[in-house]
């Protein structure tokens, strides 16, 4: 039996890659400092004797002896990585080198979830990984995007350097049940409102896009690329190709809560990107054809329903 270790496995893609894994017949092990993750995302998994929940910061090492690691541990939206911009540095740079030396102790293999955001707000489109992106190193959203980006470095320098298995994923914008209410997400924050019969939000005039992949087609791609051959280390796009504008995200999210929430329109952000899709030729190439299956239709009802029960819950 493969032993796991899952680093941010608390938050909301880490409890579902642990659950899935779990499902597969493997020993997972949970660690999570529970920034953003939450106890509440993986209790429906603690009563399997091969579940192991470890609170723990990734900034200081940790010693274990598994077979794969997946490093998440990291804030992933504005309003938590820009609450303490130091601290989500720290969390992308220390924690990849802790992680990292512990791969490289154990002989283990490690898979970075690396992040569009690496791209900017991008000169082309859609994004290849070929693309080295157009990101502002001191802007509000560099402590993510330049902290994302040196993990990569150090990955691949791991690897020259030292022989460490790697694989690194660029994650696009992913959406499913056990997003943060409060997380600021562009999903998210239309779910609540419109649930709430609030005005919904909308930086700009709603005409910037983004490519919204649902959370279990995200795991299939993660697991897919850590059992990829060993000479494919990435970096490969897991996202959804399909585009759509802040004006169509909000529409579809109305017409499926019945909601009569209005639209209101606020100043665009320092640094939004403009445009976010993903050229996933790559991922289809190397992971046996893999690309998402769940329709953006399809996937809001599932993720509005789990915001509906955590209302009427008063959560």
């Amino acid at each position: 039996m493969k032993r796991i270790l899952v680093t941010g496995g608390a938050g909301f893609i880490g409890s579902h890659l642990c659950e899935r894994l779990l499902n597969e017949g493997y020993e997972v092990i949970s660690l999570d400092n529970y920034f953003t993750g939450t106890k509440k995302n993986i209790v429906h998994l603690m009563d399997n004797p091969y579940f192991e929940v470890v609170r723990h910061d990734v900034t200081h090492p940790y010693f274990i002896e598994v077979d794969e690691i997946y490093n998440l541990a990291c804030p992933a939206s504005p309003v938590h990585y820009q609450y303490n911009p130091i601290k989500t540095i720290k969390t992308s740079v220390m924690g990849a080198i802790n992680m990292l030396g512990l791969a490289k102790r154990i002989e283990a293999k490690i898979l970075q979830a690396s992040t569009s955001e690496v791209y900017g707000d991008p000169l082309i489109h859609p994004q290849v990984e070929s693309y080295w992106g157009n990101v502002n190193p001191i802007g509000i959203r560099s402590c993510y995007d330049e902290g994302k980006r040196c993990a990569e470095s150090l990955f691949v320098n791991y690897e020259r350097q030292n022989g460490v298995r790697i694989k690194i994923i660029r994650i696009f914008n992913t959406y499913g049940p056990r997003m943060h209410p409060q997380d600021g997400r562009v999903v998210s924050n239309f779910i609540v409102q419109a649930l709430k019969g609030e005005d919904i939000t909308i930086f700009g005039d709603g005409e910037q896009t983004r490519s919204f992949q649902y959370v279990d087609d995200l795991v299939e791609g993660m697991i897919r690329m850590m059992n990829s051959r060993d000479d494919f280390e990435g970096p490969v796009n897991i996202g959804n190709p399909h585009e759509f504008t802040m004006l169509e995200l909000a529409q579809k999210v109305l017409d499926i809560t019945g909601s009569k929430s209005k639209l209101k329109f606020l100043p665009m952000p320092a640094d939004d990107p403009i445009q976010r899709q993903p050229d996933i030729s790559l991922a289809q190439k190397e992971l046996d054809g893999w690309e998402p299956k769940i329709q953006l239709d399809d996937g809001l009802k599932k993720t509005i329903d789990y915001f509906d029960d955590l209302l009427l819950k008063g959560i």
